[in-house]
């Protein structure tokens, strides 16, 4: 019988993905770049183990919503203190800060396991079409919106 080959990570090959925000959909852009960061792209995937890529995010202010979300969503945060209740709206949160709203996205978009805070470290987002990864020759990914 043949034995089912199981990726080590000392045999994960990791490529760099660059994402352009403008215009797509923050869910399906977060559900495919949490599918990237993941691995389940690549043939050798093995869910125990980290296999995924890093994905550089561009424009990420220039995002879409459907619907009313952009006043109807909202982030809430809470300190712990009696009375410290936070809320604000999308709208508010891409004034505020643009690459949180994705981190948040993407982050909820990514099992709850040991492997995630692995997985997120590997998410670079930036306001604007410039980044400092040059060096690494981040490849386009072509997402559908």
């Amino acid at each position: 019988m043949k034995v089912t080959p199981s990726l080590k990570k000392e045999e994960v090959e990791r490529k760099w993905w660059l994402v352009d925000a403008e215009g797509k959909i923050l869910g399906r852009l977060a559900s495919q770049i949490a599918k990237i960061l993941m691995g389940k792209h690549k043939a050798q995937y093995t869910p125990h183990a980290d296999c995924g890529d890093f994905v550089v995010v561009i424009n990420a202010e220039k995002i879409r919503v459907t619907g009313k979300k952009m006043e109807q969503k909202l982030y809430r945060s809470h300190s712990g203190y009696p009375g410290n209740l936070k809320e604000f709206t999308l709208r508010e949160m891409l004034e505020r800060n643009p690459k949180k709203v994705i981190y948040l996205a993407v982050k909820r978009m990514l099992p709850k396991n040991r492997l995630r805070k692995r997985r997120l470290k590997r998410l670079k987002i930036y306001v604007g079409n410039s980044h400092p990864h040059h060096a690494q020759n981040p490849q386009p990914l072509n997402l559908e919106t």
